[in-house]
């Protein structure tokens, strides 16, 4: 490590509440997950925990750990966390099911007299099933990426701290949303033919390639913060951008492919498609039900029509 990386770890502290809510966040998940694997094992198996688990710890390393120290000294660290907030991160969370997890793990007066009634408004039940249609996911995610990434607003976000929590607010955000048609949570439903995912994570690759290649045989620094920044990995602030325009350009193409292949072979052998666990046909039938008034059994959502897609 140069003294360079030394000083700035050492002037580095822990954000608190971030470290806070991603506990809270994990503890409501966990909660609610142990309260239905408790009465319905095979609803949502271990490896949907896992996954979230997974998602959580992704978000944490991009923002809650001491990797956040060096996004403004360096291009690639900052890629790193852009990559892990857009691309890993939704799609572990997304993959860990979080509706009925989080819905048990929650109070039950804040489930059933503040969520429940929010969610079943109109108004929010609009807006999910717009911001939910694929071509409005593909853009959000396309114009985050683009917007972010030009010059005066990625130095912009360098200079002032709450800019760049908005940064990283509306990547994890725009990812959310962008990897909602693929995964597909409960209780969302397909909107487009699932032929169609596989094109819709190659056109995702075009904005990405785009960047990373400017990025990569640009003959200057496109970021100028960068010029005059400490020197964490001992090269210069051009080989430094060059590095981090190849790991983007490696990263996308590898986490679109591996979806676009699963997605192909589903499709093309559809009885091995569905996961051996409980369909989300049956959750939306289990939520459903009346509350348990069992002290040993874990309290349902009073009714499946709470989610944010019709």
């Amino acid at each position: 490590m140069t003294s360079d990386a030394q000083i700035i770890l050492q002037s580095w502290s822990p954000p608190l509440g971030v470290n806070l809510g991603l506990g809270l966040t994990v503890g409501v998940y966990v909660r609610g997950w142990l309260r239905l694997h408790a009465t319905f094992p095979k609803l949502i198996s271990a490896r949907r925990l896992a996954a979230f688990l997974t998602g959580i710890i992704s978000i944490w390393i991009a923002i809650g750990s001491p990797l956040a120290a060096f996004d403004d000294a360096s291009l690639t660290v900052h890629m790193v966390q852009h990559l892990l907030l857009m691309a890993i991160a939704p799609a572990f969370v997304l993959l860990g099911a979080p509706a009925l997890p989080f819905l048990q793990g929650l109070p039950q007066l804040i489930a059933q007299r503040v969520l429940g009634p929010f969610l079943r408004w109109a108004p929010v039940r609009r807006l999910g099933h717009l911001i939910t249609n694929p071509a409005i996911c593909w853009l959000a995610a396309t114009l985050a990426l683009i917007v972010w990434h030009v010059p005066a607003a990625f130095g912009a976000a360098l200079r002032w701290s709450w800019l760049h929590d908005l940064e990283h607010v509306s990547f994890l955000g725009t990812g959310l949303l962008f990897w909602w048609p693929v995964v597909q949570p409960w209780p969302s439903t397909a909107r487009w033919p699932r032929w169609s995912l596989p094109l819709y994570l190659f056109a995702a690759t075009l904005p990405c390639d785009a960047l990373s290649g400017f990025l990569a045989f640009c003959d200057r620094v496109v970021y100028v913060s960068y010029v005059s920044a400490p020197r964490l990995l001992k090269i210069s602030p051009l080989e430094d951008q060059q590095l981090a325009a190849s790991l983007m350009w490696i990263c996308v193409t590898i986490i679109f492919l591996v979806p676009a292949i699963i997605v192909t072979m589903q499709i093309l052998s559809p009885q091995n498609s569905r996961l051996p666990e409980t369909t989300w046909a049956e959750a939306g039938e289990i939520v459903s039900r009346p509350r348990s008034k069992d002290k040993n059994s874990p309290e349902m959502p009073p009714e499946p029509s709470i989610a944010l897609v019709p």
